[in-house]
């Protein structure tokens, strides 16, 4: 297993769109992958694969999330994961 942290900074957090990007690269690994709230105590980890488990999360500006991921391609899946956030999903 592989997991990286990062801070969530675009201004609208995960809604449709970032989430739609999020999901549809995440897609493209074999890896199982999930994203975890890091700013909410007990939070689940949710499937990274899908959107509506990515809504649910309520992943705002300024939150913490722990992505992780488990499988053959699992550190490049987490990589490019936790680049996409870090381009603020082009938003800026």
């Amino acid at each position: 297993m592989y997991a990286k942290k990062v801070m969530i900074e675009n201004e609208t957090g995960l809604h449709a769109r970032p989430a739609s990007d999020f999901v549809n690269l995440a897609k493209n690994y074999s890896s199982k992958i999930t994203i975890q709230n890091m700013d909410e105590e007990g939070s689940c980890k949710a499937n990274a694969k899908s959107i509506v488990m990515l809504i649910a999360q309520g992943l705002c500006k300024g939150t913490t999330v722990e992505i992780s991921a488990e499988g053959e391609d699992e550190q490049a899946a987490v990589e490019d994961l936790v680049a996409l956030i870090q381009t603020k999903f082009g938003e800026d």
